[in-house]
Protein backbone atom coordinates (compact mmCIF):
# COMPACT_ATOMS: atom_id res chain seq x y z
CA UNK A 1 0.00 0.00 0.00
CA UNK A 2 1.47 3.23 -0.81
CA UNK A 3 2.25 5.61 2.33
CA UNK A 4 -0.45 8.52 0.41
CA UNK A 5 -3.02 5.88 0.60
CA UNK A 6 -2.29 5.15 4.22
CA UNK A 7 -2.22 8.46 5.05
CA UNK A 8 -4.87 9.79 3.82
CA UNK A 9 -5.66 12.26 -0.01
CA UNK A 10 -3.62 14.62 1.77
CA UNK A 11 -0.85 12.29 3.12
CA UNK A 12 1.45 12.64 5.77
CA UNK A 13 1.56 15.94 7.86
CA UNK A 14 2.52 17.34 10.76
CA UNK A 15 -0.83 17.00 12.44
CA UNK A 16 -0.23 13.61 13.00
CA UNK A 17 2.21 14.26 15.52
CA UNK A 18 1.87 14.35 19.32
CA UNK A 19 3.65 15.03 22.01
CA UNK A 20 7.82 14.69 21.76
CA UNK A 21 8.36 15.61 25.04
CA UNK A 22 11.51 13.47 26.57
CA UNK A 23 12.51 13.45 23.29
CA UNK A 24 15.72 14.85 20.91
CA UNK A 25 16.84 14.76 18.15
CA UNK A 26 19.98 16.03 16.32
CA UNK A 27 20.11 17.74 12.76
CA UNK A 28 22.61 18.69 10.52
CA UNK A 29 22.20 22.00 8.25
CA UNK A 30 19.31 23.73 10.62
CA UNK A 31 19.94 27.28 10.56
CA UNK A 32 17.51 28.02 7.63
CA UNK A 33 15.40 26.14 4.70
CA UNK A 34 13.90 22.34 5.41
CA UNK A 35 16.63 21.68 8.11
CA UNK A 36 15.01 24.78 10.03
CA UNK A 37 11.49 24.55 9.49
CA UNK A 38 11.93 20.41 10.83
CA UNK A 39 13.56 22.06 14.16
CA UNK A 40 10.61 24.28 14.45
CA UNK A 41 8.31 21.26 13.82
CA UNK A 42 9.97 19.03 16.20
CA UNK A 43 9.98 21.78 19.40
CA UNK A 44 6.61 22.90 18.65
CA UNK A 45 5.60 19.04 19.91
CA UNK A 46 7.74 19.63 23.14
CA UNK A 47 10.85 18.02 21.81
CA UNK A 48 14.83 18.65 22.26
CA UNK A 49 16.70 19.53 19.44
CA UNK A 50 20.37 20.05 18.86
CA UNK A 51 21.20 21.65 15.23
CA UNK A 52 24.63 20.94 14.21
CA UNK A 53 25.68 23.30 11.60
CA UNK A 54 28.67 25.66 10.54
CA UNK A 55 28.02 28.58 11.34
CA UNK A 56 27.87 30.04 14.53
CA UNK A 57 26.19 33.11 13.99
CA UNK A 58 23.31 32.12 11.68
CA UNK A 59 23.00 29.59 14.58
CA UNK A 60 22.29 31.87 17.25
CA UNK A 61 20.01 33.94 15.16
CA UNK A 62 18.42 31.03 14.06
CA UNK A 63 18.15 29.79 17.74
CA UNK A 64 16.46 33.53 18.83
CA UNK A 65 13.74 33.15 16.14
CA UNK A 66 12.83 29.91 17.40
CA UNK A 67 12.42 30.76 20.73
CA UNK A 68 10.88 34.44 19.92
CA UNK A 69 7.99 32.00 18.10
CA UNK A 70 7.87 29.49 20.31
CA UNK A 71 8.62 30.67 23.82
CA UNK A 72 12.33 31.07 25.70
CA UNK A 73 12.28 27.13 27.20
CA UNK A 74 12.08 25.65 23.70
CA UNK A 75 14.98 23.44 23.95
CA UNK A 76 17.08 24.14 21.58
CA UNK A 77 20.71 24.09 21.33
CA UNK A 78 24.24 24.49 19.02
CA UNK A 79 26.84 22.56 18.45
CA UNK A 80 29.30 23.69 16.06
CA UNK A 81 30.48 21.28 12.65
CA UNK A 82 31.74 21.72 9.07
CA UNK A 83 31.02 18.36 7.12
CA UNK A 84 33.81 19.72 4.56
CA UNK A 85 36.02 18.35 7.60
CA UNK A 86 36.58 15.77 8.95
CA UNK A 87 38.46 16.46 12.22
CA UNK A 88 35.25 18.79 12.27
CA UNK A 89 33.19 15.91 12.33
CA UNK A 90 35.23 14.33 14.67
CA UNK A 91 35.23 16.91 17.46
CA UNK A 92 31.52 17.78 17.12
CA UNK A 93 30.54 14.25 17.62
CA UNK A 94 32.44 13.94 20.82
CA UNK A 95 31.08 17.28 22.53
CA UNK A 96 27.44 15.47 21.19
CA UNK A 97 28.50 12.02 22.57
CA UNK A 98 29.54 13.97 26.39
CA UNK A 99 26.11 16.74 26.55
CA UNK A 100 23.42 14.27 24.88
CA UNK A 101 22.50 11.63 26.56
CA UNK A 102 19.58 10.21 24.13
CA UNK A 103 19.40 10.80 20.24
CA UNK A 104 15.62 9.42 19.24
CA UNK A 105 16.84 10.08 15.67
CA UNK A 106 19.73 11.89 13.65
CA UNK A 107 18.67 13.59 10.80
CA UNK A 108 21.44 13.93 7.68
CA UNK A 109 19.65 16.91 6.25
CA UNK A 110 22.71 19.22 5.32
CA UNK A 111 24.13 19.27 2.15
CA UNK A 112 25.51 21.38 -0.81
CA UNK A 113 24.66 21.27 -4.43
CA UNK A 114 25.91 22.32 -7.93
CA UNK A 115 29.04 23.62 -6.85
CA UNK A 116 30.00 25.62 -10.25
CA UNK A 117 33.95 24.55 -10.06
CA UNK A 118 35.42 21.47 -8.72
CA UNK A 119 36.56 22.19 -5.16
CA UNK A 120 38.30 20.19 -2.96
CA UNK A 121 38.25 19.43 0.95
CA UNK A 122 40.63 19.67 3.04
CA UNK A 123 40.60 15.80 3.42
CA UNK A 124 41.08 15.43 -0.40
CA UNK A 125 37.15 15.16 -1.51
CA UNK A 126 35.37 16.30 -4.32
CA UNK A 127 33.33 19.09 -1.97
CA UNK A 128 29.65 17.52 -2.87
CA UNK A 129 31.19 13.83 -1.86
CA UNK A 130 32.83 15.10 0.98
CA UNK A 131 30.08 17.15 2.63
CA UNK A 132 27.30 15.24 1.90
CA UNK A 133 28.15 11.35 1.66
CA UNK A 134 31.58 11.14 3.76
CA UNK A 135 30.64 13.69 6.54
CA UNK A 136 27.70 12.42 6.93
CA UNK A 137 28.81 8.39 7.09
CA UNK A 138 31.85 9.65 9.43
CA UNK A 139 29.36 11.30 11.51
CA UNK A 140 26.47 8.54 11.70
CA UNK A 141 29.33 6.07 12.92
CA UNK A 142 30.30 8.14 15.82
CA UNK A 143 27.41 8.69 16.75
CA UNK A 144 25.64 5.41 16.60
CA UNK A 145 26.47 3.21 19.58
CA UNK A 146 24.15 6.81 21.49
CA UNK A 147 21.48 6.20 18.63
CA UNK A 148 21.14 2.40 18.96
CA UNK A 149 21.22 2.47 22.99
CA UNK A 150 18.43 4.76 22.56
CA UNK A 151 16.66 2.82 20.25
CA UNK A 152 16.58 5.51 18.03
CA UNK A 153 16.64 6.32 13.91
CA UNK A 154 19.22 7.61 11.39
CA UNK A 155 17.34 9.79 8.49
CA UNK A 156 18.99 10.64 5.27
CA UNK A 157 17.80 13.42 3.42
CA UNK A 158 18.33 12.18 -0.52
CA UNK A 159 17.71 13.77 -3.54
CA UNK A 160 15.82 12.62 -7.11
CA UNK A 161 18.99 13.24 -8.39
CA UNK A 162 20.21 9.90 -6.98
CA UNK A 163 18.75 8.40 -10.64
CA UNK A 164 20.40 11.33 -12.80
CA UNK A 165 23.86 11.87 -13.62
CA UNK A 166 25.98 8.75 -14.17
CA UNK A 167 23.75 6.67 -11.84
CA UNK A 168 26.66 5.10 -10.38
CA UNK A 169 29.53 5.59 -8.26
CA UNK A 170 32.49 6.60 -10.30
CA UNK A 171 35.42 4.73 -8.00
CA UNK A 172 38.01 5.03 -10.99
CA UNK A 173 37.53 8.72 -10.71
CA UNK A 174 35.78 9.79 -7.36
CA UNK A 175 36.67 13.37 -7.40
CA UNK A 176 35.79 14.14 -11.24
CA UNK A 177 39.76 15.29 -12.06
CA UNK A 178 39.13 14.09 -15.96
CA UNK A 179 35.40 15.80 -16.21
CA UNK A 180 34.00 17.77 -13.26
CA UNK A 181 30.46 18.52 -13.97
CA UNK A 182 28.14 20.14 -11.05
CA UNK A 183 25.11 18.31 -11.46
CA UNK A 184 27.50 14.61 -11.92
CA UNK A 185 29.16 15.32 -8.80
CA UNK A 186 26.15 16.28 -7.10
CA UNK A 187 24.30 13.28 -8.36
CA UNK A 188 27.13 10.88 -7.11
CA UNK A 189 26.69 12.36 -3.87
CA UNK A 190 23.10 11.95 -2.98
CA UNK A 191 23.48 8.40 -4.68
CA UNK A 192 26.55 7.70 -2.21
CA UNK A 193 24.43 8.67 0.79
CA UNK A 194 21.35 6.55 -0.02
CA UNK A 195 23.02 3.43 -0.76
CA UNK A 196 24.87 4.12 2.16
CA UNK A 197 21.44 4.06 4.17
CA UNK A 198 19.64 1.17 2.43
CA UNK A 199 23.81 -0.74 3.14
CA UNK A 200 23.60 0.25 7.27
CA UNK A 201 19.96 -0.69 7.75
CA UNK A 202 21.01 -4.03 6.01
CA UNK A 203 24.16 -4.52 8.11
CA UNK A 204 21.95 -3.41 11.70
CA UNK A 205 19.55 -6.02 10.84
CA UNK A 206 22.18 -8.37 10.17
CA UNK A 207 23.57 -7.86 13.39
CA UNK A 208 21.13 -7.60 15.15
CA UNK A 209 20.61 -4.26 16.01
CA UNK A 210 17.69 -2.16 16.45
CA UNK A 211 18.50 1.46 14.75
CA UNK A 212 16.02 1.83 12.02
CA UNK A 213 16.97 3.79 8.89
CA UNK A 214 14.82 5.68 6.55
CA UNK A 215 15.28 7.16 3.65
CA UNK A 216 14.04 10.48 2.24
CA UNK A 217 13.76 13.48 -0.22
CA UNK A 218 12.68 16.79 0.11
CA UNK A 219 11.04 16.59 -3.55
CA UNK A 220 11.36 20.87 -5.43
CA UNK A 221 11.66 23.01 -2.19
CA UNK A 222 12.05 26.72 -1.82
CA UNK A 223 15.14 26.43 -0.49
CA UNK A 224 18.55 28.16 0.03
CA UNK A 225 20.78 25.28 -1.21
CA UNK A 226 22.27 26.73 -4.27
CA UNK A 227 22.68 30.20 -2.82
CA UNK A 228 26.22 29.91 -2.01
CA UNK A 229 27.78 26.89 -4.76
CA UNK A 230 26.03 26.97 -8.05
CA UNK A 231 27.04 28.99 -10.73
CA UNK A 232 25.00 31.59 -12.53
CA UNK A 233 22.95 29.34 -15.52
CA UNK A 234 22.05 26.51 -12.35
CA UNK A 235 20.86 29.75 -10.18
CA UNK A 236 18.62 30.99 -12.77
CA UNK A 237 17.46 27.79 -13.77
CA UNK A 238 16.20 27.03 -10.33
CA UNK A 239 14.74 30.81 -9.99
CA UNK A 240 12.52 29.88 -12.89
CA UNK A 241 11.54 26.06 -11.54
CA UNK A 242 10.98 27.74 -7.77
CA UNK A 243 7.84 29.32 -9.29
CA UNK A 244 6.67 25.56 -9.05
CA UNK A 245 8.06 24.66 -6.18
CA UNK A 246 6.53 24.18 -2.43
CA UNK A 247 7.57 25.82 0.68
CA UNK A 248 10.80 24.94 2.84
CA UNK A 249 8.32 23.96 5.58
CA UNK A 250 6.28 20.88 3.54
CA UNK A 251 10.04 20.73 2.19
CA UNK A 252 10.89 19.19 5.59
CA UNK A 253 7.92 17.24 6.02
CA UNK A 254 9.37 13.92 4.33
CA UNK A 255 12.12 14.21 7.44
CA UNK A 256 9.86 14.77 10.56
CA UNK A 257 7.72 11.87 9.45
CA UNK A 258 10.97 9.55 8.99
CA UNK A 259 12.32 10.74 12.25
CA UNK A 260 8.63 10.30 13.93
CA UNK A 261 6.22 8.05 12.35
CA UNK A 262 6.19 4.68 13.15
CA UNK A 263 5.25 1.82 10.77
CA UNK A 264 7.87 3.44 7.74
CA UNK A 265 9.64 0.38 6.14
CA UNK A 266 13.02 0.02 5.68
CA UNK A 267 14.67 0.02 1.71
CA UNK A 268 11.83 2.95 0.65
CA UNK A 269 12.04 6.12 -0.02
CA UNK A 270 9.95 9.00 1.02
CA UNK A 271 9.12 12.01 -0.23
CA UNK A 272 6.32 14.67 -2.03
CA UNK A 273 4.14 12.05 -4.41
CA UNK A 274 3.02 14.88 -7.30
CA UNK A 275 5.56 13.66 -10.11
CA UNK A 276 7.76 13.40 -7.06
CA UNK A 277 8.06 16.94 -6.89
CA UNK A 278 5.34 18.32 -4.34
CA UNK A 279 2.22 17.29 -3.03
CA UNK A 280 1.32 14.44 -0.56
CA UNK A 281 4.05 13.22 1.33
CA UNK A 282 4.13 9.48 1.30
CA UNK A 283 6.11 6.53 -0.29
CA UNK A 284 7.51 7.05 -3.85
CA UNK A 285 9.46 5.49 -5.96
CA UNK A 286 12.48 3.82 -5.71
CA UNK A 287 14.82 2.78 -8.31
CA UNK A 288 17.03 -0.36 -8.02
CA UNK A 289 20.53 1.17 -8.70
CA UNK A 290 19.92 2.56 -5.03
CA UNK A 291 19.65 -0.87 -3.40
CA UNK A 292 23.31 -2.14 -5.70
CA UNK A 293 24.31 -4.46 -2.94
CA UNK A 294 27.77 -4.68 -4.85
CA UNK A 295 28.04 -1.38 -5.37
CA UNK A 296 27.23 -0.75 -1.62
CA UNK A 297 29.77 -2.80 0.10
CA UNK A 298 32.34 -1.28 -2.13
CA UNK A 299 31.36 2.39 -1.33
CA UNK A 300 31.31 0.98 2.32
CA UNK A 301 34.51 -0.61 2.71
CA UNK A 302 35.78 3.06 0.63
CA UNK A 303 34.37 5.09 3.06
CA UNK A 304 35.62 3.52 6.30
CA UNK A 305 39.10 3.66 4.34
CA UNK A 306 38.33 7.32 3.48
CA UNK A 307 37.07 8.55 7.04
CA UNK A 308 39.23 6.06 9.32
CA UNK A 309 36.03 4.94 10.43
CA UNK A 310 35.74 1.22 11.76
CA UNK A 311 32.11 0.29 11.99
CA UNK A 312 31.64 -2.15 14.46
CA UNK A 313 28.34 -3.70 13.18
Amino acid sequence: MAMQQKFGPNGWTPERLSSLKGKTFVITGATAGAGFEATRVLLSKGAKVVMMNRNADKSAAAIARLKQELGTDAQVTFVQMDLAVLDSVREAAAKIMARVHRIDALICNAAIAQVARQEITVDGFESQLGVNHFGHFLLCGLLFERIEASGGRIVVVGSNAYKMGLKRIQFEDLNFDKKYTPWNAYAQSKLAQMMFAYELQRRVEAAGKRTRVLVCHPGAARTNLLKDTAGPLQKALWAVLSLLAQSAEKGAWPEVMCATEEGLEPAKLYGPTRFEMVGPVGECPLEDLALNREMAAKLWTLSEQKTSLRWAL
